[in-house]
């Protein structure tokens, strides 16, 4: 599992400045954490993490020293400036269930045919143990038709016993629709139309 560094933060110093310098901020949250813990991250190393880790994500955090098993809980992007301004941890207790989010991430979208793949939820929420944390759901939509929809219960999070959903089972994660006729096909039918009748 992924291992970044950090340091405890000293909030004399402003967030601008440190980001400025080449941090990213961020907090810890957790049972055994009274309020939070601010701490600070170099950016360099932070965004080689998240590079392949998002929301949802599970990692180590190496802050001063001391190891922590943590959960990403949320990720700041400044996209005006294309960096991350804040990444916020929640540190896992191996007995304890913890609200997580699982992304969604369509495989062979390209290769649907005669319909239009339409992505309704991005991520998948649920309550799990860290043992058995899902960070992504993969769905295979390349035989998929006009029409078809896949739903939360329809995806292998929903049969784990170890994950309780707090998505719902009926919601839609991703549809096919029939593709849309445009005003020029419209208009070039009803011109056919127009010529099988006066013939």
């Amino acid at each position: 599992m992924d291992t970044l560094k950090a340091e405890k933060r000293d909030l004399s110093t402003k967030a601008k400045k440190l980001r400025r310098e080449g941090y990213v901020t961020g907090n810890i949250i957790g049972r055994e954490i009274e309020g939070s813990l601010p701490i600070q991250m170099e950016a360099r190393e932070t965004e080689r993490v998240l590079r392949t880790k998002r929301k949802g994500g599970q990692l180590y955090l190496d802050v001063d020293g001391q190891k922590m098993d943590v959960l990403i809980k949320e990720i700041h992007y400044n996209a005006a400036l294309k960096r991350y301004d804040e990444v916020d941890f929640q540190a896992l207790v191996s007995t304890e269930k913890v609200h997580s989010v699982a992304e969604i991430i369509l495989l062979n979208h390209e290769k649907v045919q005669n319909g239009i793949v339409q992505t309704v939820l991005s991520e998948v929420a649920y309550k799990a143990l860290p043992s058995a944390l899902v960070e992504t759901i993969e769905i295979d939509v390349e035989n998929l038709k006009p029409g078809d929809t896949v739903k939360v219960g329809d995806l292998p999070i929903a049969s784990d016993p170890n994950v309780d959903l707090t998505t719902s089972r009926d919601a839609v994660v991703v549809l096919i629709a029939e593709p849309h006729i445009s005003a020029a096909d419209t208009e070039t039918a009803t011109e056919d139309t127009a010529d099988e009748k006066a013939k």
